[in-house]
């Protein structure tokens, strides 16, 4: 919701008549002095949308204040020009609507076009997010990060390396919506306060690294790829079992963590649904990126999410830190999952990152069964990993 400021307004004072968190206001605002608002300038309140109010008989600024519960101010400020004294029956007033419901219906096929949207959407109520593109797939699609906080210390989740698993990223993109509704909102998830939070962690967040794949696994094949893929697919036009990009490179098979350990023993020596590792480490452009995009953040902490087994994966060759043992308890602890340090399998983005920062990275499997999992498992996915994101950006050890 944006509102142009009117002489005496300030920053704080749309803090207190809207009940907004001022860190959240100058970050949704970066291009504004807080202290030397100019009047006349736009102003972004996040968590809030505009609805349009035709006035009826007997309505009054007043009146609608009282059944809103807001400032008769607030609405003088989305009303400029209108007189409050002077109503006219049918005439269209705005009314200022707090957002206490989430956007994201993660209980649906979630595509690239619906992630996309998504975000665009989150963006517009919560413009303190920040968003940018960390490159782009084989087919030209945006991978994009969603960046939440302010903090110095760094915590990366990611979802969809494979196709097949697309449920992680309306998991993840569940939690982001939570997050934001909790900041603007002033309310705890499980008990816990997320302002803090957002002050101390900057959190990066990639919810679909494979989204050529992920629209393979849900619609099909483009046309221009058609041929060329079910050719892929051992001539079959089912693609539910597709975990790779869509040229047929499994993306969590390509990084350069014992790839060659990978290369030698995968049945697969070149592309297809599943398993192959690629020519040579970091070949596509899916992977390039998210190796590019941790080098210049050098996360404290990542998170990649995939399914399915309920347990998670967080060691490598001895070089994973002792907090992450520490972490690994909690994880457990707060969710049930099981924990496993060491498992035969090399190469995935988990994997390259403990070994190149010797820090906290971990595999999650959500959930139980076959790939891609029912959406009649989202509910329970998203209450047994919740605890797991929570403790990831907001328990640390001395």
């Amino acid at each position: 919701m944006k509102v142009k400021v009117r002489s005496g307004d300030t920053l704080w004072y749309y803090s207190q008549l809207f009940y907004i968190p001022i860190q959240l206001l100058i970050d949704s605002n970066p291009s504004v002095d807080p202290n030397r608002l100019k009047i006349g300038t736009e102003i972004h309140l996040p968590g809030f949308r505009i609805e349009s109010h035709s006035i009826k008989q007997g309505d009054s600024f007043w009146s609608l204040a009282q059944n809103r519960n807001i400032s008769v101010d607030a609405l003088l400020l989305l009303n400029e020009g209108v007189n409050p004294t002077g109503l006219q029956v049918g005439t269209t007033i705005f009314l200022p609507s707090r957002v206490v419901s989430p956007i994201v219906n993660g209980k649906q096929a979630y595509g690239s076009q619906r992630f996309e949207g998504d975000v665009q959407r989150l963006k517009e109520i919560y413009p303190f997010i920040k968003l940018r593109s960390t490159g782009e797939s084989v087919g030209g699609k945006d991978l994009i990060e969603i960046r939440i906080g302010t903090g110095k210390k760094k915590v990366h989740m990611n979802a969809s390396f494979h196709a097949n698993e697309w449920i992680t990223t309306a998991v993840l993109m569940k939690f982001i919506n939570d997050y934001l509704l909790s900041l603007t909102n002033s309310q705890l998830i499980r008990g816990i306060q997320t302002l803090p939070i957002y002050r101390d962690v900057t959190l990066s967040l990639v919810p679909m690294v494979n989204p050529d794949g992920v629209d393979l696994v849900l619609n099909g094949p483009p046309g221009d790829k058609r041929t060329e893929v079910i050719a892929l697919n051992r001539g079959s036009s089912d693609f539910t079992g597709w975990k790779a990009n869509i040229r047929g490179v499994d993306l969590n098979n390509q990084f350069p963590a014992k790839w060659e350990v990978e290369q030698e023993r995968k049945d697969e020596k070149e592309p297809a649904p599943r398993d192959f590792p690629g020519y040579k480490p970091l070949s596509e452009p899916e992977t390039i990126a998210m190796a590019k995009l941790a080098r210049q953040e050098k996360f404290d902490r990542l998170l990649a999410l995939h399914t399915q087994g309920k347990e998670f994966y967080w060691g490598y060759d001895g070089l994973e830190p002792p907090e992450a043992a520490k972490l690994a308890r909690d994880f457990t602890r707060v969710s049930g999952y099981r924990s496993v340090r060491y498992i035969d399998s090399y190469a995935g983005y988990k994997d390259w990152f403990v070994k190149e920062f010797k820090r906290s990275g971990f595999t999650l499997e959500l959930g139980k069964g076959i790939n891609p999992l029912p959406l009649s498992q989202f509910d329970e996915i998203y209450q047994d990993v919740l605890g797991i994101l929570l403790v990831t950006i907001y328990r640390w050890y001395e």
